[in-house]
């Protein structure tokens, strides 16, 4: 069972935007306590892109502070990153995380690809 289904990402320009989603199904999502937006580079490992709490709390990667804004929308089901202003070097695929504290889990998005070009 895929329990965090992303949506988004494609081929954008550089200036433009993009925002992916990601879901998660109702058997784990109120276990969740922090989400996650993960970025992989080919042959790298990921890195942090955003973190949003339960609590609202958020925390984003340096170099998309001012670009990137991510959210939970009513539902408390689903996550958002909105990437405005995207360049090349934000060209990766994305994956979503949702942490589970207490037993210590993380489920991972199947992941989306975000293309930025010149």
């Amino acid at each position: 069972q895929v329990q965090l289904v992303e949506s988004g990402g494609g081929s954008v320009q550089v200036g433009g935007s993009l925002t992916l989603s990601c879901t998660a199904s109702e058997s784990i999502v109120d276990t969740i306590r922090v989400w996650y937006y993960y970025r992989q580079y080919p042959q790298k490992e990921r890195e942090m892109v955003a973190a949003i709490t339960t609590e609202d709390v958020f925390n984003y990667a340096r170099d998309v502070a001012d670009r990137f804004t991510i959210s939970r929308d009513k539902s408390r089901r689903s996550i958002r990153l909105e990437m405005t202003d995207l360049r090349p070097e934000d060209t990766a695929t994305y994956y979503c995380k949702g942490a589970v504290l207490n037993p210590r889990h993380d489920y991972w998005g199947q992941g989306s690809t975000v293309i930025v070009s010149s």
